[in-house]
C-alpha cells in the first residue's frame, strides 16, 4: 500500500495543483488542447458541426459523444472552465500514480522510492499534459481501471471501461484483442454494448441523419489531417520515424505496416504467455499503452505518460536486469524522458527529434518491458 495517508495525499495534490496552475498562469501559456474540447462541447450542445477543416491545427478528432460529455465545461466561463479542468487533471494524476503502483506485482522497492523515480522519468510528459489541458490522464485512469478490474475477476466492468475509453481516445481500440483474450466473450459483449450506445447517443441532439454525418465527418478528419504532422518534433510514431528517414511522401507503406504489425504482435505475445506470472494485467496494460504513440499517426511523445505502470515495473526490476539490458533501458530513457532542448542543447536535441531517435528510444523501453514478461519477472 502507498505509505502516504489519504489526507496527506489530498493535501499534497492540492498544493501541487495550485503551484502548477500558478506557474502556468505566470508563463502566459494557454491550455490549447482543452480549448479544442471546450469548443467542440459548445458546438455539440448547439447541434453544430464538430469537424471543420477551417479549425486548422486545432481540429477536434474524437467521437461526438465525448463532446457531449464535456458540455458542462462549455457552460462555464473560459477561465473557470480551465481552472476546474486543471484541478481535475491534477487529481487524476495523483489517482493514476496510485493505480500504477497497484499494477506492479510483487514490488521490491519502497513505494515512495518507486513513485518519485518513476515521476522523474515521466515528468516531462506529465507537465506537457497539464499545460496543454489534454485528456490522456483521464484515458489512462479509465484503461488502467479496466486492467485492474480484470485482475480482480470483473470482466464485465473491464469491458465497459474499455468501451468508455474509446470515446475519450479512439486509441482504446488497441485494447480490444487483449480484452477478448484475457476477459472472454462477456467482456467483449459489454464493450460492444457501450460502443454501440456511445455511437448512437449524439442522435438525441443531431437526429439520425445528423449523427451519421458527424461520424462520416470524423472519419474524414482522422484520415486526411495527419500527414502534415509526421515530421513534428514531438511525433514518435512508427510512421513518423519512417517519414523522417525517407520523407513523408516517400515513406514506404509496407515498412510502416510491417513494423506496426510486429509491435502489436509483440504486445500480444506478452498476453499469450501471461501464465508465467501471478498478476499479468498491469504489464499487459503498460505494453499496450506504450505502443499507442507508436501506432497512432499522431503519436506525440507525451503519450508515453500512459505507460507509467511500465516505467514503475522497469524501475522496480532494475536489480534483476543484466547490464546489456540496463544499457538499452538507459539509452531509451535518455532520448525520450530527457529529450529536452535545455538539457541536450540545440545540436543534439535537433538530431534526436528530427531523425526518429525518440521512436527508437520508445521501442527500447517497450522491449525492456517485454523482457520482464518473458523472464517471468512481471
Amino acid at each position: 500500500m502507498v505509505r502516504l495517508r489519504p489526507l496527506t495525499w489530498t493535501l499534497v495534490t492540492i498544493l501541487l495543483g495550485i503551484t502548477a496552475y500558478a506557474v502556468l498562469l505566470l508563463s502566459g501559456r494557454e491550455m490549447v488542447d482543452f480549448d479544442v474540447y471546450r469548443t467542440a462541447a459548445a458546438r455539440a450542445v448547439a447541434a453544430q458541426p464538430l469537424f471543420r477543416l477551417d479549425d486548422g491545427h486545432y481540429q477536434y478528432k474524437y467521437f461526438p459523444t465525448f463532446a457531449l460529455v464535456l458540455a458542462p465545461f462549455a457552460w462555464l466561463p473560459k477561465a473557470l472552465a480551465e481552472a476546474v479542468w486543471f484541478a481535475l487533471s491534477v487529481g487524476m494524476a495523483a489517482w493514476f500514480v496510485r493505480m500504477s503502483l497497484l499494477a506492479v506485482p510483487g514490488r521490491r522497492l519502497s513505494d515512495n522510492t518507486l513513485i518519485w523515480l518513476s515521476l522523474l522519468l515521466v515528468g516531462k510528459f506529465l507537465l506537457t499534459e497539464l499545460a496543454c489541458g489534454q485528456t490522456n490522464l483521464l484515458f489512462g485512469v479509465v484503461l488502467l481501471s479496466a486492467a485492474l478490474a480484470a485482475q480482480r475477476g470483473r470482466p464485465l466492468a473491464a469491458g465497459v471501461l474499455v468501451g468508455a475509453g474509446v470515446f475519450i481516445k479512439p486509441y482504446a481500440l488497441v485494447f480490444v484483442p487483449w480484452l477478448a483474450w484475457a476477459c472472454g466473450a462477456g467482456a467483449l459483449a459489454a464493450f460492444s454494448g457501450v460502443v454501440a450506445a456511445g455511437l448512437l447517443l449524439p442522435a438525441a441532439v443531431y437526429g439520425w441523419s445528423g449523427n451519421l454525418d458527424l461520424l462520416l465527418g470524423w472519419y474524414r478528419i482522422v484520415t486526411t489531417s495527419t500527414a502534415h504532422t509526421l515530421l513534428g518534433h514531438e511525433s514518435i510514431s512508427l510512421a513518423s520515424m519512417w517519414g523522417k528517414w525517407w520523407r513523408p511522401e516517400a515513406a514506404p507503406l509496407a515498412l510502416i505496416a510491417a513494423s506496426s504489425v510486429a509491435v502489436f504482435a509483440m504486445a500480444g505475445a506478452a498476453a499469450v504467455v501471461r501464465r508465467r506470472v501471478r498478476s499479468p494485467e498491469g504489464l499487459e496494460y503498460a505494453a499496450l499503452a506504450l505502443i499507442v504513440p507508436l501506432l497512432s499517426p499522431q503519436g506525440w511523445d507525451y503519450l508515453l505518460l500512459l505507460g507509467l505502470p511500465g516505467y514503475m515495473c522497469l524501475v522496480d526490476r532494475w536489480p534483476d536486469t543484466p547490464w546489456p539490458w540496463r544499457a538499452v533501458m538507459v539509452g531509451g530513457l535518455a532520448v525520450t524522458s530527457f529529450a529536452i532542448y535545455d538539457v541536450m542543447r540545440r545540436p543534439l536535441y535537433m538530431f534526436v527529434v528530427n531523425n526518429g531517435v525518440t521512436t527508437l528510444g520508445a521501442l527500447a523501453i517497450f522491449a525492456c518491458l517485454l523482457r520482464l514478461r518473458w523472464r517471468g519477472l512481471a
